[in-house]
C-alpha cells in the first residue's frame, strides 16, 4: 500500500538535538519512551503504564487468539492489503469475543515478521499517538495486541479503503471533482488539528494510501508510525533522520533531517495535485519528464493556456473552472521551496471550505471547458488564499 518506499533510518523516538529539556509532567509519551530506548515496553501492562498519563482514548487489548476468532484465522479472503509495515485484514467483533458489544466491523494491522527494534517502535508510536488523539478525520484506533512477537492494531473498519486505491483505479469510475475536494477539506483539518494540538504532532507520511475513506467518502488519516512530537516554545523545526515516501516528503527535510509542521503542508501539496491531475506523485511509466509529478507540474500552473493541461482527463471537462484554478493555486503555495511561505494548514482548510459549495460548481461554460486564468509567477507570498 503506497509507492516508491523510502524509509532510510529509524528516528521516531530519537531526542531531538535541538529540543530544550523537559520536566516529566511535562513530556509526551512519546518523548518519555525516549528516554530509555532500552526498556520499550513488551506487554499490555506496559504500554498501558506508559499511555495512563495523557491517554485520553480508551483502547480494547486483545490477545492473538481473539483475532484469530475476529479475522477467521486470517483467511486470505479478508484481506484487505499488504505494505510495508506487514498485512490488513477484515474482521468482525462479536459477541464470541467480547461480551456485550455490538458487532463492529474492524480493520486488523499486522505488523509482519520484522522482530527489529525499529518496527516495534513504529507500532508503539500508533498505539501512543492514536492513544491521545481524536478527530473526525483521525482513523479511530480500537485496540492492540502485544503479545510475546505479536504487534497489532485494530482499527475502525473504512469501507472505501484508500484515496490512493479510489484515485488511481483502473476498474472504478473515476473519483468526481466535488468528491475530491471534500477529500482534501477533511485531510486538510485532520492535518491542521495534529498541528494545532496541545502538544503539536508532525505526521511525517501524509499520502494517498495513508488517507482511508469510509462509505460517504469521509477520509481519515490513518497509518502514525511515522509521526514525530513537533517543536514546541522558539523552535522552528525538530531535527530527526530522515523517514518518509520519495515524490511526498519536503525538499528541505531532505536535504537537512529539518522537520516542521511545513514539511506536512509540502506534502499536502503534492496531494492536492494528486486528485487535481489523477497522476501519481512518482510514476515510472510515464515519459521521463512527466515521472515526477511537482516538476511535471509546477511549470504548467504558472501559464493560464497550460493549467487546462494539467487537470486529470478522466473527468471529462466536469469541473468547475474557479475551483480547479483555486486549487490549483493552493498546491502551487504548498509546494513553494521555501517552507517559512508555505500557508498554514489552518489557513488551507479555510480556502478549502468555499470549494465544498454548491456554488463552487457554477463558472464552466459548455461542460467546464472554458479558458482557466493562470495562478500566477508570485509563489514567494506564502498566502493560502487563492
Amino acid at each position: 500500500m503506497g509507492n516508491c518506499w523510502c524509509r532510510w533510518e529509524p528516528s521516531i523516538y530519537r531526542v531531538s538535538s535541538n529540543a530544550k529539556s523537559e520536566s516529566p509532567k511535562d513530556q509526551s509519551p512519546s518523548q518519555k519512551a525516549r528516554q530509555d530506548d532500552s526498556k520499550l515496553p513488551s506487554n499490555p501492562k506496559e504500554v498501558e503504564d506508559l499511555r495512563r498519563d495523557s491517554a485520553n482514548n480508551p483502547l480494547m487489548v486483545f490477545t492473538f487468539e481473539e483475532l484469530k476468532i475476529i479475522t477467521g484465522n486470517f483467511r486470505p479472503d479478508c484481506l484487505l492489503g499488504l505494505g510495508g509495515f506487514g498485512s490488513v485484514y477484515k474482521g468482525i467483533i462479536s459477541e464470541d469475543v467480547r461480551g456485550g458489544l455490538q458487532p463492529l466491523q474492524v480493520a486488523v494491522k499486522v505488523h509482519d515478521g520484522d522482530r527489529s527494534y525499529q518496527g516495534h517502535r513504529e507500532w508503539l508510536a500508533e498505539v501512543i499517538f492514536l492513544g491521545q488523539l481524536s478527530h473526525p478525520n483521525l482513523v479511530k484506533l480500537i485496540g492492540y495486541c502485544c503479545e510475546d512477537d505479536q504487534r497489532v492494531l485494530i482499527y475502525e473498519y473504512m469501507a472505501r479503503g484508500s484515496v490512493e486505491n479510489n484515485l488511481f483505479s483502473r476498474v472504478l469510475l473515476p473519483l468526481p471533482w466535488s468528491i475530491r475536494m471534500k477529500i482534501a477539506f477533511g485531510a486538510a483539518k485532520g492535518l491542521a488539528y495534529l498541528h494545532e494540538a496541545e502538544k503539536p504532532v508532525i505526521y511525517r507520511d501524509f499520502k494517498t494510501s495513508n488517507i482511508l475513506l469510509d462509505m460517504e467518502y469521509n477520509p481519515k488519516l490513518s497509518d502514525f508510525g511515522l509521526a514525530k512530537d513537533g517543536p514546541v516554545g522558539d523552535k522552528s523545526h525538530v531535527s530527526t533522520r530522515i523517514m518518509g515516501t520519495y515524490g511526498y516528503a519536503a525538499p528541505e527535510y531532505i536535504m537537512t533531517g529539518h522537520l516542521s509542521p511545513r514539511s506536512d503542508v509540502y506534502s499536502f501539496g503534492v496531494v492536492l495535485l494528486e486528485l487535481v491531475t489523477g497522476r501519481k506523485s512518482l510514476d515510472k511509466c510515464r515519459p521521463a519528464r512527466e515521472q515526477n509529478l511537482t516538476d511535471w507540474a509546477l511549470p504548467l500552473l504558472r501559464e493560464k493556456k497550460k493549467l487546462v493541461n494539467v487537470v486529470d482527463p478522466r473527468l471529462g471537462g466536469d469541473y468547475p473552472i474557479k475551483g480547479v484554478h483555486k486549487a490549483a493555486m493552493l498546491a502551487y503555495h504548498c509546494l513553494n521551496k521555501n517552507p517559512k511561505a508555505r500557508p498554514l494548514m489552518r489557513d488551507i482548510v479555510d480556502s478549502l471550505e468555499p470549494l465544498q459549495a454548491d456554488d463552487a460548481v457554477i463558472g464552466a461554460d459548455g461542460g467546464g471547458n472554458s479558458t482557466l486564468t493562470a495562478v500566477g509567477d508570485g509563489g514567494g507570498g506564502g498566502g493560502a488564499t487563492p
